[in-house]
């Protein structure tokens, strides 16, 4: 995690100045504020992030992630010592950049350093909740169960992200070839009709408006090209810049949530990442306000993240966990309920895990009648795009025949 200073007012009107580690410099303020202080300035520290915090070149996947988990697991409740299992799982590690990262991780733990300690160098492979999960079992003497834990919650996130990864395979195939075809028609095809329409004597002036457009259009592809390759790319630079911002990144979580169709699966993937990370938790022995707080670090949208926030903070001041996330209308009904009985039960882990199966099957649900919805729309949609185009290609043929209709009669 990388470091902050901040510099805060107490109640007295004394200023505190430090350094601190935090997931991110909004929950390190709401942290600061909880505790009664005024926050007068927070930056990040020089040399804040350790050097190489990724391991080098290359990727780590979630299935990376989850083979090294499961067989961790099963080392450490056979006896296993912590340095031995690194040692064997670097061994076994067929992702170079993964091997790179348990060669570190062992060299730390040798050193008298803590697995979740030395976790936390590899922000970008260990999220804060593997680490929160690692720290737990550490601190438990259950390392082996939040292995198993984390490993199960990892596998469960795989499948979650390949059915909607495979669901929405067809209709970008479709919108590929759309886009393809379209192009060489505009490309290719029409300036050559264009050039034999004016060879037969038709001006500009007698094209029909939409086959103007289709000139513009081809006119700009073939001799104006790099003019549309700078607005896309100004576009996504534009676009990623403003979605970085704290500001933007709210924006455009917020229409997740409300877009027409899509903004209710993307609720759906966020109740059961919610409910699932919270459950994961929970069960492993985190006490239930550092789990929100990894909950709102991990949900991936603002949005639900301030809300997990707030009943963060309700809950310090003794509030039950269900009251603040039904007031923010965020929750449906069903959540808020199986939470408030899980708390009235004592088993609030196991209620979480049911609403994260409930809400992965009605991901499954959606994302399969998105994709039977989508296929024909995609359908339609290249027949409309072709269609206008073929039509728009024919239509001088007909002035042509006017033309030399009225030729001949005269």
């Amino acid at each position: 995690m990388p470091n902050y200073s901040y510099t805060v007012r107490d109640q007295s009107g004394a200023v505190i100045s430090g350094t601190v580690e935090a997931e991110s410099e909004d929950l390190l303020r709401r942290r600061l504020l909880e505790q009664g202080l005024q926050v007068v300035e927070i930056a990040q520290a020089k040399g804040g992030r350790r050097k190489n915090p990724g391991g080098g070149f290359g990727r780590v996947g979630l299935a990376d992630l989850s083979v090294f988990c499961r067989q961790f697991s099963t080392m450490i409740d056979a006896g296993v010592s912590l340095v031995r299992c690194l040692a064997v799982l670097s061994e076994q590690a067929t992702n170079p950049k993964m091997k790179r990262i348990i060669n570190d991780i062992q060299a730390e733990v040798e050193s008298g350093q803590t697995l979740s300690r030395a976790m936390q160098k590899y922000p970008n492979v260990f999220n804060n909740l593997f680490v929160g999960l690692i720290r737990a079992g550490e601190v438990g003497g259950v390392l082996e169960e939040s292995l198993q834990r984390l490993s199960g919650f990892l596998e469960a996130d795989m499948a979650l992200r390949r059915k909607v990864r495979s669901a929405m395979t067809y209709p970008t195939i479709i919108f590929f070839f759309a886009v393809t075809i379209v192009v060489v028609l505009v490309t290719f095809v029409l300036p050559r009709f264009m050039g034999l329409f004016k060879d037969l004597g038709l001006k500009d002036d007698q094209f029909p408006m939409t086959t103007r457009f289709l000139m513009a259009a081809s006119h700009l592809l073939t001799s104006r090209w790099y003019i549309a390759a700078i607005v896309i790319i100004a576009f996504i630079v534009v676009f990623r810049a403003f979605v970085r911002t704290h500001v933007g990144r709210r924006i455009y979580d917020r229409i997740k949530l409300r877009a027409p169709v899509i903004g209710k699966l993307n609720h759906k993937i966020a109740m059961a990442r919610f409910s699932r990370t919270l459950g994961t938790l929970l069960a492993s022995g985190v006490p239930i306000l550092q789990a929100l707080e990894t909950v709102a670090g991990t949900v991936a949208n603002e949005i639900i993240s301030d809300a997990v926030l707030e009943a963060r903070a309700r809950i310090r001041e003794g509030d039950r966990i269900a009251d603040p996330l039904q007031r923010s209308k965020l929750f449906p009904p069903m959540v808020v309920q199986m939470i408030a009985i899980g708390e009235e039960s004592g088993a609030l882990d196991p209620m979480l895990a049911k609403v994260a199966d409930y809400y992965e099957s009605e991901v499954e649900a959606a994302v399969a009648s998105l994709t039977s919805a989508i296929e024909p729309v995609m359908i339609v949609f290249l027949g409309v795009v072709v269609g206008f185009i073929v039509i728009s290609m024919f239509m001088p043929l007909v002035a042509i025949i006017s033309n030399l209709t009225q030729g001949g009669g005269t």
